[in-house]
């Protein structure tokens, strides 16, 4: 049996696939303890933990420390005059005209940054060696007397040359055995020293916690007879074994949305479908990501809660725009969505636990389009009562009638929407008329072809279970692992044969790493160059596979680069301007056994078709019919239905508007179309 577990904001979202079957489940999640939550999915699904061979997990538990505040105790170590570069930053400003702007705090106070006596230069040359004694007479004791249960080091230069990170790692240990260490070189191997200091100090702050849940997660499992293989969803779409991603938590940051993307994409190209949008709509939050010919985007830095982070990522944007976001008036007045979240306590307050605040979730239920009685197959009862008195106060001051109200709001939570889109085509020189739309999470199809609309895109792909596809995508993603260091060097005759004796050392490397892990499997790799024009400030990547790097020259090289430079700035230099690479990053992949395919609500109880009469559709202006069908009755019958029309799912509920046809397809994806 292979069960994959995603942990998310409201729901725990569970997929097992065993000898041909497939069970799916959702229950609330937990999240002052997440690993209960991982229990009571594997219990509630009747899984026997000791028939579990492959178990794949993602949560947000590295996020979540991040954003509550709620990681280690840490301390950094900086080269002498360089301990305030966590609150220096960059000179930039996310809010040019709020008076009161204060750049994003990192998570230690500035007491806790120390300084060692070293330099060591561009070239890695070290100018002036490690002060042992001075560091041990002035930091070691305010170490010890701080308790701290992590140290994150970032020394100048430090990429080119790690020799004094270790040293000091190793002084460090010896005088506190069992504290968290973690070396800037061995996260970040790159040049930017506030990137690399960020990175490493988000890294170690994450660390303890990480450390800790997957252990107690681990022990659980254990107890219950669970004598499998454990691994864990990375960002970067790829997973790796438990207790590597122990030593690397930072890597987990957002493996719950790549995930999702992983799952989105291995279930879409069964279809055919190869240039996809994916849109993610959770409780909290809605993550959207452009998949060109397959592969999602890959991009070297992500950031969270304003503070950046050096990894390689899936180029996820994310907003807070989810079921759970909560809907309100700002201080001049305006109806706002977001980006706080009802999450899973006391969640929306059609739920009833104690929410009071109106959500995105409400406001479908106020609509019709949420059938108390079909959400979650009819397992979860919803009041519908408690939903309309959420919007009274907004009705109020709107003096409009509450459907009017939550029509507004959802209208409103589509902008957000489609402004995070833009983000990751339009602006990356990308026509999403040119892509399909494939949404999923809880909430996404419920809104996905009015998104579709807005952005001219006529194709609408929604996987089997769409609730559950991050769940689904854990199982289904590669072991993946990248290796990433700074080279600069201007483009010459003699170039391309460095490049290949540098990515042959670093594909060694990884190599060796999953002979650790235990992996035995012939890998397959991809070769990325960071490059730009010598004097500008940010790179473009260019990948190359194996075959491409074998036969890379200096003409080829250049031309590529020009193409991927115009293709996202419109322009390029063909004058002869020179060109650099910044750096070199190279990604091992293990690939996953395939899976079986998924059927429409596999393993959920699902629900009936409405009858004749039910509740209409509150469309802007009035109560409209509307067909009502289960998805699984429209994929039995192989039939169309045409809009407006609601398609009840275990996992999630899909509307269908006026003007567009929904059908599911020969793979089990459900596809609407728009009618021209």
């Amino acid at each position: 049996m292979k069960v994959g577990v995603e942990v998310g904001g409201t729901f725990t979202d569970l997929v097992a696939h065993s000898g041909g079957e497939v069970r799916v489940i959702k229950v609330p999640s937990t999240p002052s303890s997440p690993d209960i939550g991982v229990v009571n999915a594997l219990r509630a699904a009747g899984i026997d933990f000791s028939q579990i061979e492959d178990f794949a997990h993602g949560s947000t538990v590295a996020t979540n420390a991040v954003l509550e505040r709620k990681g280690g105790k840490v301390a950094f170590v900086a080269t002498e005059g360089f301990r305030d570069i966590l609150f220096l930053q960059r000179h930039d400003r996310r809010r040019i005209y709020d008076l009161f702007y204060k750049k994003p705090a990192p998570p230690l106070p500035r007491r806790a940054c120390f300084e060692a006596h070293e330099r060591v230069l561009t070239d890695g040359t070290v100018e002036r060696a490690l002060d042992e004694r001075r560091f041990r007479a002035e930091v070691l004791p305010l170490l010890e007397a701080g308790a701290y249960d992590a140290v994150a080091i970032c020394l100048l230069n430090a990429y080119r040359n790690p020799e004094h990170e270790l040293r000091l790692a190793q002084l460090i240990r010896d005088a506190l055995p069992g504290i968290v260490v973690t070396c800037s070189h061995q996260v970040a191997c790159e040049f930017r020293e506030y990137e690399r200091a960020s990175t490493a100090v988000l890294s170690a702050f994450v660390q303890p916690v990480i450390a800790g849940y997957l252990g107690r997660l681990t022990e659980t499992l254990t107890r219950e007879g669970f004598r499998g293989r454990f691994s864990v969803m990375q960002s970067n779409g790829g997973r790796l074994p438990a207790e590597a991603m122990s030593e690397n938590a930072i890597s987990a940051l957002f493996s719950g949305p790549a995930a999702g993307v992983v799952g989105a994409v291995r279930q879409v190209v069964r279809s055919g479908y190869r240039n996809i949008i994916t849109f993610d709509m959770g409780g909290t939050s809605s993550d959207v990501c452009l998949v060109q010919d397959g592969k999602p985007t890959l991009a070297p830095e992500t950031e969270i809660d304003g503070l950046p982070v050096r990894t390689p990522v899936l180029d996820i944007v994310s907003v807070g725009a989810g079921g759970g976001s909560l809907i309100w008036i700002d201080d001049g007045g305006m109806l706002r969505v977001g980006p706080e979240s009802a999450g899973a306590q006391p969640g929306p307050a059609c739920y009833g636990k104690g929410g009071t605040q109106p959500t995105i979730t409400d406001a479908h239920v106020v609509l019709g389009t949420v059938r108390p009685e079909a959400f979650l197959g009819g397992q979860m009862s919803l009041d519908v009562a408690a939903a309309h008195r959420a919007f009274d106060a907004l009705a109020a001051h709107f003096k409009l009638p509450v459907e009017a109200v939550a029509y507004n709001a959802v209208r409103l939570s589509n902008a957000n929407i489609v402004r995070a889109i833009q983000l990751v085509s339009t602006e990356r020189g990308r026509d999403p008329r040119d892509y399909v739309l494939v949404p999923f999470g809880g909430a996404g199809p419920m809104q996905a072809a009015q998104i579709a609309e807005e952005l001219g895109i006529d194709t609408v792909v929604a996987p089997p279970n769409p609730g559950v596809t991050s769940a689904h995508g854990l199982l289904a993603s590669d072991f993946i692992k990248y290796e990433t260091t700074t080279h600069r060097v201007q483009v010459g005759d003699d170039t391309c044969g460095d490049l290949r004796t540098r990515f042959a050392t670093m594909k060694h490397d990884l190599e060796a790493q999953f002979v650790r892990m235990s992996f035995d499997q012939p890998l397959t790799f991809g070769f990325t160059l960071e490059m730009r024009y010598v004097g500008q400030a940010f790179e473009v990547p260019l990948e190359l596979d194996a075959a491409a790097l074998a036969k890379l020259d200096r003409a080829s090289l250049e031309a590529a680069f020009i193409d991927a430079h115009h293709r996202i700035y419109f322009h390029s230099d063909k004058s002869g301007r020179p060109m650099e690479v910044v750096a070199l990053r190279v990604g091992a992949t293990l690939a996953a056994p395939p899976l079986a395919a998924t059927s429409q609500n596999a393993g959920g109880t699902g629900s009936t078709d409405a009858a004749p009469g039910e509740p209409a559709l509150y469309d802007g202006t009035q109560w409209a019919p509307c067909a009502r069908r289960t998805v699984t009755g429209l994929a039995t019958r192989q039939q169309a239905v045409q809009g407006p029309a609601v398609l009840e799912d275990y996992t999630t509920t899909v509307l269908v508007p006026a003007g567009w046809k929904a059908a599911v397809d020969p793979q089990s994806n459900l596809i609407l179309s728009k009618e021209a």
